[in-house]
């Protein structure tokens, strides 16, 4: 019969598997010609890898959640985690929020751009659920950081509140504009990109220095780049839409 721990480091291999590819064909789309064959294709692989990576991550987190100690037996010596409710707070709570957030905005993302003509019928029952379980997971992401005293898991929930919030703004959007659908897209993928890439670096780098996955560095590098990268698409986008004879402002 597989243990907990068995069934962990199948989950893991997986995880790191589809979430490499992920990591990989997440800049193909990003740095190449927009609307293209391979733009398309990759884009495609992209959302299919992050969609297995998040829902593996969540499953992860819940056998972390079951047995933390079992799950995690290289940190029973490091005075950090030498808690098992902080093993459950880090690796157990917060990854089952980042998980949620990456299958949110990918699946989002996806709908976007299927139903660029009738924004309203990206509003799916299923898009509704993750709406909703993102909100769950982001207050108890929240909570769990304050009783455990981890400031950056509070702050990191702020994420997801904001992203249920663009994500229905979006949705319920009274007159949106031909090329929203466009920006929504760039927005829900691009952070769906971070959040796979903070995972990589905060939690990857556990197995190295456990400390790292508490540094504000290893959190802030993929946030900023990710950021970035949506405000200079979606200016693009702005400038590309706008009739001829207006600047934008």
């Amino acid at each position: 019969m597989l243990s907990t721990h068995d069934i962990f480091i199948a989950l893991v291999a997986v995880h790191i598997a589809t979430g490499t590819i992920g990591l990989i064909t997440f800049w193909i789309p990003v740095i190449g010609r927009k609307g293209g064959v391979n733009h398309r294709r990759y884009g495609q692989l992209f959302v299919n890898a992050l969609l297995v990576t998040g829902i593996t991550a969540v499953a992860i987190a819940t056998t972390t959640l079951i047995d933390p100690v079992a799950t995690h037996p290289h940190l029973a010596d490091h005075a950090l985690f030498a808690d098992p409710k902080m093993i459950s707070a880090i690796f157990g709570w917060m990854m089952l929020y980042l998980a949620t957030l990456t299958v949110n905005l990918a699946w989002h993302g996806r709908l976007a751009l299927i139903h660029r003509t009738n924004h309203r019928a990206t509003g799916t029952p299923l898009n509704a659920a993750l709406q909703i379980a993102l909100s769950v997971a982001s207050a108890n992401c929240l909570l769990q950081g304050f009783w455990s005293g981890q400031l950056m898991m509070m702050g990191i929930s702020a994420v997801g509140f904001a992203t249920v919030g663009t994500n229905l703004w979006f949705i319920f959007k009274p007159e949106p504009k031909r090329h929203d659908y466009i920006k929504e897209h760039i927005k829900s993928l691009v952070g769906a990109g971070i959040s796979v890439y903070t995972a990589f670096f905060a939690f990857g780098a556990v197995r190295l220095m456990p400390e790292l996955a508490l540094t504000p560095g290893l959190w802030a590098v993929p946030l900023v780049t990710g950021l970035v990268l949506i405000i200079y698409h979606q200016h693009a986008i702005t400038r590309r839409y706008q009739p001829r004879g207006v600047t934008a402002g």
